[in-house]
């Protein structure tokens, strides 16, 4: 698991590298339904990859309901806004969530399995006066996602 991990996450990184824009990275947490669980995380703005469409890989791990979930999700959004032309932009989104779970039943036999969904979000930032965003996230999971997540976060630029 952790090689597919390390992998993943390579993977992700060069993907964001090779967008021609200005790259960024940001932190972000929230909740999420279905598993009940906190989440933490981190994501890159990897660029614009065509007119206002964005390639925002993450990588966030949710505490709680007595499993552990890793969530990679390679996401595109679509900026209804530029950054620069407004102080709030929407956007719209979507990409898979691979998931790796461990769950702790609090015995021997605890299990561990990954699962390939599919994610909707949709969300609004701010621009803060240093530059850098502030976003609030709505995703929704399909197939073997988590079912909602609400995430907030900061982009620094």
């Amino acid at each position: 698991m952790k090689r597919t991990l390390i992998g993943a996450l390579v993977a992700m990184t060069m993907i964001a590298g090779a967008a021609q824009a200005e790259t960024a990275w940001g932190l972000r947490g929230g909740i999420t339904s279905d598993p009940d669980q906190v989440h933490v995380g981190v994501h890159v703005v990897g660029g614009e990859l065509f007119n206002n469409g964005w390639f925002i890989p993450n990588i966030e791990v949710g505490f709680g309901d007595d499993l552990t979930l890793i969530a990679l999700n390679p996401e595109l959004v679509y900026k209804f806004s530029k950054r620069g032309s407004a102080d709030w932009g929407f956007y719209i989104g979507g990409g898979l969530g691979v998931n790796f779970i461990s769950l702790d039943n609090g015995g021997p036999g605890d299990d561990s399995d990954t699962e390939v969904g599919i994610n909707f979000l949709g969300g609004m930032t701010r621009k803060l006066s240093a530059g850098n965003d502030f976003f609030l996230e709505l995703k929704l999971g399909a197939q073997d996602s988590p079912d909602a997540k609400v995430t907030a976060g900061f982009t620094f630029y």
